[in-house]
């Protein structure tokens, strides 16, 4: 969801395919179609990926602190819950479903009430989809300077590849990985 701001910070315009101001989305954009501008305090900002894991929480902090003594604006990133949905009509590709994802709300009025943000210029942006590709989107489109994540952890990760490991291969911009 876009639209959640920290103190002092102005709303800045709703970035393509991104959800609207009330959580709405937007309507997508055509290739010919300028990005709208954004917020100057978000450009050339710090991009995090956060979903209030631990290990997102310790990248948050990091994040903070850069963007504090870098003087620029913090671009959080939650990216909720796609499911693929079975389409039954002859080959047609899959659907991937939009569900609530609640989690998000919860997240930004966590970070609405957080101390540690005060004096940064911040705002969380809901995204769905794969999450590596989503998190580089949202750097693309605010031309981040840097985009900070947390390691991750568990069985899963080990399996599958963890997001951080598949973004710092892809992404046209620095990673930094916290443990």
């Amino acid at each position: 969801m876009t639209g959640r701001l920290g103190p002092g910070a102005e709303r800045p315009e709703t970035a393509p395919g991104s959800a609207g101001p009330l959580g709405g989305p937007t309507e997508p954009s055509g290739q010919d179609t300028p990005a709208p501008s954004l917020d100057p305090v978000f450009q050339h900002g710090v991009v995090v990926g956060f979903d209030g894991s631990l290990s997102s929480e310790r990248a948050l902090a990091y994040a903070v602190g850069m963007a504090r003594r870098s003087q620029c604006g913090l671009v959080i990133v939650h990216v909720a819950n796609r499911l693929p949905a079975t389409v039954w009509a002859g080959c047609e590709p899959p659907v991937f479903v939009d569900l609530p994802d609640h989690r998000t709300e919860v997240l930004g009025l966590e970070l609405a009430c957080a101390d540690f943000l005060t004096g940064v210029p911040w705002i969380l942006v809901e995204r769905g989809g794969d999450i590596c590709h989503e998190i580089e989107e949202v750097g693309r489109e605010y031309a981040a300077d840097a985009i900070v994540v947390g390691t991750t952890h568990g069985l899963l990760g080990k399996i599958f590849g963890s997001v951080s490991g598949r973004l710092a291969r892809r992404a046209n911009r620095p990673v930094i990985v916290i443990p």
